[in-house]
């Protein structure tokens, strides 16, 4: 099978096993979008997840995960909904991503499966596999495989789908022609920076965290900067306004056909009031199979209470 062969065949399988998209980077030192990395790290966006700051190496050479890799297979599927957020007192508001089931063991069993297909196919190969937890800059390889282009709000944008997409990685030692980066289609339009409201896209392609909702409603711990507790405009977890004002998804989001990220109904509009009396064991029983419960139940009831103090 030569190299192209193998590249066809995997994309194949990976479109049999779910993925909507797949494209084959070639594993290079990432020079540039290391030194983007360092300056983010250092200006201290990445705000308290010092956990950025681990493995910087690895995340700008794939070859100091796995010594003998070669190429980047990386996938993509499609999540969207077409349900709306409500703007309504008492109603909170979740990020649509976390509608469904967890998309970290989703994705993460589709991108085992996609590998178990690579071993049983080609012998001797070494694969290595992650969904948006291990170090690896997911986005740029995303990018690099012709997936999408990075937009100004630093996600991911197809043009088939638009921006509402899971990605998972399999960074292999099998050798892969590569695909082509897809333009950047942003051009002038700044939407997300100008609605973003704590201002936390700062330049484009830069967000600072430290001013970003989901990064407030999730990985923060503690106090939120008073400033911005007025921000929260029923968001109890994530925010998904720059990615709602995205013209790429206002014409080309369609619904997903992933059983798994179809919305819980008590998600798509929670009554702050009820789940303001949500106990720790209420939380877990809950979210045991939901990305929600990345914000534990400390953040969630500060979360819905902020965002019931501002009405």
């Amino acid at each position: 099978m030569t190299f192209n062969e193998a590249a066809i065949w995997v994309k194949n399988r990976a479109r049999e096993v779910g993925f909507t998209h797949v494209g084959i980077s070639t594993v290079q030192t990432l020079d540039e979008e290391g030194v983007h990395l360092d300056e983010w790290l250092l200006r201290g966006y990445h705000a308290s997840m010092e956990w950025m700051k681990n493995d910087t190496q690895k995340r700008k050479n794939p070859r100091d995960i796995l010594p003998s890799a070669r190429s980047i297979i990386c996938c993509a599927v499609n999540y969207y909904h077409p349900y709306s957020h409500l703007d309504k007192p008492g109603v909170g508001k979740i990020s649509r991503y976390a509608w469904g089931n967890d998309y970290h063991e989703v994705i993460k069993s589709m991108v085992d499966t996609l590998a178990n297909l690579l071993h049983e196919n080609f012998t001797g190969i070494e694969t290595k596999t992650y969904v948006d937890t291990g170090p690896v800059m997911e986005k740029v390889w995303a990018a690099r495989a012709g997936i999408g282009w990075l937009g100004k709000h630093t996600n991911i944008i197809t043009r088939d789908a638009g921006s509402w997409i899971f990605l998972g990685e399999i960074i292999t030692s099998l050798e892969l022609v590569p695909d082509t980066p897809m333009q950047d289609f942003c051009g002038s339009c700044s939407r997300c920076i100008e609605a973003c409201p704590t201002r936390a896209i700062i330049a484009p392609y830069v967000v600072d965290s430290s001013k970003c909702l989901s990064y407030l409603t999730i990985e923060h711990r503690g106090e939120i900067d008073p400033q911005y507790r007025d921000k929260f405009n029923g968001w109890i977890y994530g925010c998904d306004i720059c990615q709602d004002v995205c013209p790429w998804n206002e014409r080309f989001s369609i619904p997903s056909l992933i059983d798994d990220f179809r919305p819980h109904e008590e998600n798509l509009s929670p009554q702050l009031d009820q789940w303001g009396k949500m106990t720790k064991e209420d939380f877990s029983r809950k979210f045991s199979k939901s990305a929600i419960k990345r914000a534990k139940h400390k953040g969630l009831m500060r979360n819905i209470e902020y965002a019931m103090n501002k009405e």
